[in-house]
């Protein structure tokens, strides 16, 4: 779960897949954070604290793999499942017009929410993330089968503990430019590490994973009408930049920015750059 109060004080609310957690801050019009894989609201803690004067920021924990609570019994986290529990997400809080606000898996999982349930979203911001067939992407495609075999996708957790295994590029090295401090890594992995049903969701992620399930979300951004920013990591490894000016030329109000000095966590690498963009785009 995120550990970071500087993102707001921690709640939870009931959605059908099950308990959500996530972290407030500010007041004004909503803001939602969303994460990808193996991250949770932590991502966010450079970023939406900066936003809290003028705007509602939420930064929720999705059931990814950084989260602490599992979902119900055998939860549907294919693509548009998790964009459904997303979605149900919105609703339990009762946001209207919100602006969504995406990293990595989070990103497709937004693509897939503003495509097929878009009622409550009022403007979309993609960072890198997953589109079209990269998903998910080569560098972490030894995951799907992986984690179907539970005593090796346990040792994976377990290996994680290591530093040198977590900036592996089949890890956590192609994310960001410098290692991310150690307190945010363990929010990232304690769950994986200590608890099957954060690994079962984990894997039902990643077993969900269907590349035209993303073709299908990264073209339906074409119906979304609302404001849109796509504000690409210059220097990213997973995520290739033409995806991203893609999007862009799809979104009805689309518009493209370059973060430079970033790979694809963003919030992480560049903070103040992504600050600026928002602040330039909520206005």
């Amino acid at each position: 779960m995120s550990v970071s109060e500087e993102l707001g004080a921690r709640r939870t609310v009931e959605v059908p897949a099950g308990t959500l957690e996530y972290r407030e801050r500010g007041s004004g019009p909503p803001v939602v954070f969303a994460h990808g894989a193996a991250v949770n609201g932590d991502l966010w803690r450079r970023v939406a604290p900066a936003l809290a004067g003028a705007q509602r920021c939420i930064a929720v924990d999705l059931p990814l793999g950084g989260h602490r609570i599992p979902l119900k019994d055998d939860p549907d986290l294919s693509l548009y499942g998790a964009a459904e529990v997303l979605a149900d997400f919105l609703e339990a809080l009762s946001l209207q017009d919100a602006t969504l606000v995406a990293n990595d898996t989070g990103g497709a999982i937004s693509q897939a929410l503003v495509g097929h349930r878009p009622e409550r979203v009022g403007r979309l911001v993609l960072t890198s993330c997953d589109a079209w067939e990269n998903y998910p992407p080569k560098a972490v495609a030894y995951l799907k089968p992986t984690v179907r075999i539970a005593p090796v996708f346990w040792l994976l957790a377990q290996s994680m503990r290591l530093r040198a295994a977590q900036r592996l590029p089949i890890a956590y090295g192609w994310g960001t430019h410098a290692p991310i401090e150690a307190r945010i890594m363990d929010s990232y992995l304690d769950g994986l590490r200590t608890d099957a049903g954060v690994r079962r969701d984990f894997a039902a992620l990643l077993r969900g994973a269907r590349k035209a399930d993303c073709v299908r979300a990264s073209e339906s951004v074409r119906g979304f009408d609302g404001p849109a920013l796509v504000a690409w990591a210059a220097d990213d490894k997973l995520f290739p930049r033409a995806h991203g000016e893609r999007l862009a030329q799809l979104l009805p109000q689309g518009r493209f920015a370059l973060v430079e000095r970033s790979r694809t966590f963003v919030p992480e690498d560049n903070p103040g750059a992504l600050v600026a963009l928002l602040r330039d785009f909520l206005s």
